[in-house]
């Protein structure tokens, strides 16, 4: 092998590289390693409580962490963080902090019993990336909604948020009507574009708090946060009619579908666990649609 091919093959540093790009990794973020809210990325400006809080702009729902449980400030390139005298502590680089500690670029903070969080600097690219990565595993491909693994995460975080606080949680389950029949008539691509129109639609149509998921199949889930069962159920039949109304083209021709909605919710359906909410809404979404579909059932 000559020599030529060495130097050839040699790398540089990617900052020998990029001279510019790494002048930029002034971006402050954190990071979720493990937890409920995993690969979750957090942009750092000025002073940021991490808690259970919503109030807090790190909120993060994990057990063992406290309503108020740490603040980060960030000033410049310099970045801090103090325990806010929290039941569990808070831990850098598996060391409990008693006052205020300097973090640096790769260090590990641990808040409550599972979560760990990523200090980094990054540019807009790596925040680019990183976003597009988490959607790509968060969202469904083709109605571009959540997918089922954010919605069980995220329903397990808000029941026991609302368990604690005594709050409400309602959920929906919509199940397209006849859908099997748009397929065999229609074919696959006229079946896609009814449920990645109806997706968009239901997306638009409920609050930015609100989760709108693609449960499986025809079927899709909505987490209605601190709404009653009455006030989720004219919410569910404001949806069916907005479904009802909506006109999907597909291939020349102008496609209509219904829905049926089962509501569950907490407290009012007694349940405890995420499996407990889902089978009460499952079940009301059955007698919708036994009762002759295109419909709401509680």
């Amino acid at each position: 092998m000559s020599d030529e091919w060495d130097e050839d093959t040699t790398a540089a540093e990617p900052d020998d590289l990029h001279p510019k790009l790494a002048s930029q990794r002034n971006r402050a973020t954190f990071t979720v390693l493990t937890g409920s809210a995993s690969g979750k990325l957090f942009k750092l400006r000025g002073t940021m409580t991490i808690g259970r809080s919503p109030t807090c702009e790190i909120r993060l729902e994990d057990d063992g962490i406290s309503r108020q449980h740490a603040v980060v400030r960030c000033e410049g390139d310099v970045a801090t963080i103090e325990d806010l005298q929290s039941r569990n502590g808070t831990f850098v680089n598996g060391e409990r902090i008693r006052e205020i500690v300097k973090i640096v670029d790769g260090d590990k903070i641990q808040v409550g019993r599972s979560t760990v969080l990523r200090f980094s600097f990054a540019d807009a690219l790596d925040e680019s990336f990183h976003e597009n990565l988490m959607s790509s595993a968060l969202r469904d491909g083709l109605t571009k909604l959540f997918n089922k693994r954010y919605l069980m995460d995220r329903l397990d975080s808000e029941l026991k948020f609302a368990q604690r606080h005594e709050t409400s949680l309602s959920l929906l389950m919509l199940d397209i009507d006849h859908f099997k029949k748009v397929n065999d008539t229609h074919g696959h691509l006229a079946g896609d574009a009814v449920l990645a129109q109806l997706a968009n639609v239901l997306s638009r149509a409920v609050r930015n708090e609100d989760v709108v998921a693609r449960f499986g199949g025809e079927e899709i889930a909505i987490i209605l946060r601190a709404i009653g069962i009455d006030q989720a159920v004219h919410t569910a039949e404001r949806l069916r009619k907005l479904v009802e109304g909506t006109s999907v083209e597909s291939g020349g021709k102008t496609l209509k579908a219904t829905v049926s909605i089962g509501v569950a919710g907490f407290p009012t359906t007694p349940t405890k666990t995420v499996a407990e909410l889902i089978d009460a809404a499952d079940k009301a979404l059955y007698r919708a649609k036994h009762a002759g579909r295109n419909r709401v059932s509680r």
